[in-house]
């Protein structure tokens, strides 16, 4: 009873068509009338294009049928266009809540890093105002440039965590020296503040704490720098996916699924369930093959969102620079008689005011009580992340099911006994349905998939690249920071130690990037030519007094927990220094 209630729905379908397009109704005569209604409201082209009653047409390249046709070649063309259309519209719907929710977290992202980032400059910029006035005016500049750099990486800019801070430690020193240590000197010419620049990195005024703001911010920047650069990859696979070229045999074969049964008349026909998977799934065999690396994408994802929200957060890294400066500054003051007289036989004495002008006093700076400002952003930030990577988790298989998504919804038959199978009206699909992904294509039997498209190919190569390139990093950078941590003691050199596995994706740079007083100096014993040369930062130094001054720097350098510094790179380089302005002399 079944298959005979069966037979009569198809026996229906079937005399409408005929009624529609070659037989007679009820006295009418055929009519392509239902055509030329889809035909426009679909918006598939001109409706001149449309014949008026069925025709014998015989260079049909699609929609090859014996009886008489609705269409033309000249159809079969815009049909071709439409599917094309369309297809980019269907993912597009598909795409638009995943490229929303990453647009959406990068204009998040970007609007409370820049107001932590404003906050956290204007605390640094009170520091100085409060605690350091003599110079808050002159260190606006150098604070400012700090932040810029700090803003610049995150965003992907070619710099550097550690160029950023000895950068502003090396303005800022020229400022410390002659405003807090020495507050009478005035004749602070250009010569004097960059021969002070330069003295400052092998001297290391400021002890420990100007090498740990770089590990520091280098920690929670990195995340954020990954993670920024990890979003904006993401979009530029959505929007690939979204415009590649359909080949010219997925074209057809859409043809075929959606338009082929009106040029028979039948307009409300959809094609069988099977049927649309093989399609889709042969289209989108090259898309479908960004499921791994998406995956491990996501995978990335919830790893870096994870580290700026763990240990290495990035609001309290930057909260804490104000801390950070402060305690390089006391650091410096604290030593100021030591660093004095180191100055005064690299870079002579300037002129100094009449009187005895004693350095201001050291006023330790309480950490500032964190604002409503800071408390929102930092609130709004966390959960920003927390609902974009659970929404991203959600989209892990997004790839690997793209063929499904597309055939639901109106596209195919659900509720009906009969559907489209490419040739005629059925029952049901017979043939062999077959998986995702590229291999499975060679058993499909609707359309050939030639190959991988050459750029998805190239956004499997950018995901692949990404994903090696950050677990490996990951894992090193931790290990390092680790190892850097546990090492970590009082008085250390700022020099960072810098390996083979260092990069600039670290924040920091190799040494060989540092400029040295030393290195100054021994250009002139290179080139002798240049020996006789004034340069009047440069004094006579004696080589006694130097080493002594050194020793006894070093005793009143006293670390947190009580223990005497390592005082191997400032002595080694005023050493040195030392040595080779008596073989000038």
């Amino acid at each position: 009873m079944a298959a005979d209630g069966s037979r009569g729905v198809l026996g229906l379908w079937l005399l409408a068509a005929a009624g529609l397009c070659g037989g007679v109704a009820a006295g009418k005569s055929p009519s392509c009338h239902e055509v030329r209604t889809a035909f426009q409201l679909r918006q598939i082209g001109p409706l001149k294009l449309v014949p008026d009653v069925p025709t014998a047409e015989s260079d049909l390249q699609i929609c090859q049928h014996r009886a008489p046709t609705c269409c033309t070649k000249k159809m079969e063309e815009s049909y071709q266009a439409a599917v094309r259309r369309e297809r980019t519209q269907s993912i597009q719907a598909l795409n638009f809540e995943l490229k929303y929710m990453i647009v959406g977290h990068i204009t998040a992202f970007q609007e409370a890093f820049e107001s932590l980032l404003r906050f956290a400059e204007n605390r640094t910029s009170s520091l100085f105002e409060t605690a350091y006035r003599p110079m808050a005016k002159e260190a606006a500049e150098p604070v400012k440039e700090l932040f810029t750099d700090i803003s610049l990486y995150i965003l992907g800019a070619e710099t550097t965590v550690e160029s950023a801070v000895l950068r502003f430690f090396d303005s800022l020193f020229p400022l410390v020296y002659s405003r807090l240590i020495n507050p009478g000197i005035t004749d602070l010419s250009e010569d004097y503040t960059e021969c002070l620049r330069l003295t400052r990195q092998d001297i290391n005024p400021f002890g420990r704490y100007s090498k740990n703001m770089v590990t520091e911010l280098s920690k929670s920047l990195w995340a954020s720098r990954m993670l920024s650069q990890a979003l904006g990859l993401g979009i530029e696979v959505i929007n690939t996916t979204e415009h590649a070229a359909l080949t010219k045999e997925c074209s057809r074969a859409l043809v075929r699924m959606q338009y082929c049964p009106h040029c028979q008349g039948l307009t409300l026909i959809r094609p069988c369930a099977g049927y649309c998977l093989n399609v889709m799934r042969g289209c989108m065999a090259s898309v479908s093959e960004l499921d791994a690396q998406w995956r491990e994408y996501i995978s990335t994802l919830e790893y870096l969102a994870n580290e700026m929200a763990a240990s290495h957060d990035l609001e309290i890294a930057l909260m804490g620079i104000r801390n950070s400066i402060n305690e390089a500054i006391l650091h410096a003051q604290l030593n100021g008689p030591q660093l004095s007289a180191t100055v005064d036989k690299v870079c002579g004495q300037p002129k100094q005011q009449e009187g005895n002008l004693s350095p201001d006093n050291i006023v330790p700076v309480k950490e500032a009580t964190e604002t409503q400002t800071f408390v929102m952003a930092h609130a709004s930030l966390n959960n920003k992340r927390r609902e974009f990577i659970n929404y991203m988790k959600r989209s892990r298989t997004f790839y690997a099911s793209i063929a499904e998504r597309l055939c639901d919804g109106d596209l195919v038959m659900r509720d009906s006994s009969t559907c489209w199978n490419g040739e005629d009206v059925v029952e049901s699909y017979t043939s062999r349905v077959v998986s995702n992904g590229l291999k499975a294509q060679i058993n499909n039997p609707e359309l050939k998939v030639r190959g991988l498209d050459p750029l998805i190919s190239n956004l499997i190569d950018k995901l692949q690249h990404f994903n090696k390139l950050d677990a490996e990093k990951a894992k090193l950078k931790l290990e390092r920071w680790a190892s850097r941590d546990a090492g970590s003691g009082g008085g250390r050199s700022e020099e960072v130690e810098s390996s083979g596995d260092c990069d600039d994706e670290d924040g920091c740079q190799g040494s060989g990037d540092r400029i040295h007083t030393a290195d100054i100096l021994k250009d002139k014993k290179t080139h002798p030519e240049n020996r006789n040369e004034p340069n009047p930062t440069v004094k006579k130094i004696d080589t006694t007094t130097t080493t002594s001054t050194v020793k006894s720097s070093s005793k009143h350098s006293v670390t947190g927990n009580g223990s005497s510094p390592a005082p191997s790179s400032s002595l080694v380089s005023l050493a040195a220094l030392a040595v080779l302005c008596r073989c000038l002399l």
